[in-house]
């Protein structure tokens, strides 16, 4: 017997998927890893949270706070914990998260002077005003990560502190939030005309635009079987505007298309 393989479409790799769902500082959630009592297994949402390129976490809290607390009274001054980042579809679905990005590692309460050094370190790409409060209130505590498990509609997949380092953002993660309200909201026909591309039984569903990437655009189908995803991909990876609209005209059917590609 001879097994066919169906071959998936081109996407990102894991840690690039990964890069881009840090990158997009979606809600962040924080949790020991080992059980120490009922308050401090809870789930932690922090005031503020950043994903640094090489993967470590800065994360504020409130002085008083029992992870606080907790990092300053163990043995080893830290503790062993895990964030969790959930990344959203930007519109409204039944069911909106796309992926789960699990960073693990130890985290330690920041010195005053490097707390504020780091605070300023992000300010220069994320201005927030609550990283005024630290030493006001607030500390700043760093996750260095040992591991990171990330898990999407590609799959799951483990990856190296160094892994994703290494790996850059999708070059349309700053871009995809609005393009795809745009095209949900404005072009509603364009996305019907996608529905060509899907399987048969699917076409009678809601069609809604889920993610957008430099290899193609993600459709998201309601259907009352439940929720089905499906990747249209381009005919080449594309990194800006102008090749974006050159790939949607082309998988949308433009008569025209072909003499402006020559």
């Amino acid at each position: 017997m001879t097994e066919t393989s169906i071959r998936r479409p081109p996407a990102p790799n894991p840690a690039e998927r990964a890069k881009t769902i840090a990158t997009r500082n979606g809600p962040a959630t924080l949790m020991p890893t080992v059980e120490r009592d009922d308050r401090q297994t809870e789930r932690v949402v922090p005031v503020l949270h950043h994903v640094h390129v090489s993967g470590s976490v800065s994360v504020l809290l409130p002085d008083d706070h029992s992870m606080v607390i907790a990092t300053r009274t163990t043995s080893r001054g830290e503790l062993a914990v895990m964030v969790e980042l959930t990344d959203n579809a930007p519109i409204d679905l039944r069911e909106p998260v796309r992926g789960l990005l699990w960073i693990t590692g130890w985290l330690r309460p920041l010195k005053p002077d490097a707390a504020r050094a780091r605070a300023i370190s992000i300010a220069e790409t994320r201005p927030d005003h609550r990283l005024l409060d630290v030493g006001h209130g607030m500390t700043l505590l760093r996750l260095t990560p040992a591991s990171l498990v990330l898990a999407d509609a590609e799959g799951t997949h483990s990856l190296r502190p160094h892994m994703f380092s290494a790996a850059a953002p999708d070059p349309f993660h700053d871009y995809e939030t609005q393009w795809l309200r745009h095209l949900e909201s404005s072009h509603p026909d364009v996305v019907d005309q996608l529905a060509k591309h899907l399987p048969p039984a699917l076409r009678d569903g809601v069609i809604r635009p889920l993610g957008l990437d430099r290899y193609g655009l993600r459709l998201r189908v309601e259907a009352d079987t439940g929720d089905h995803d499906v990747r249209l991909a381009f005919s080449r990876p594309v990194d800006g505007p102008p090749q974006l609209a050159a790939e949607l005209r082309r998988l949308v059917g433009c008569p025209f298309l072909a003499k402006r590609a020559t």
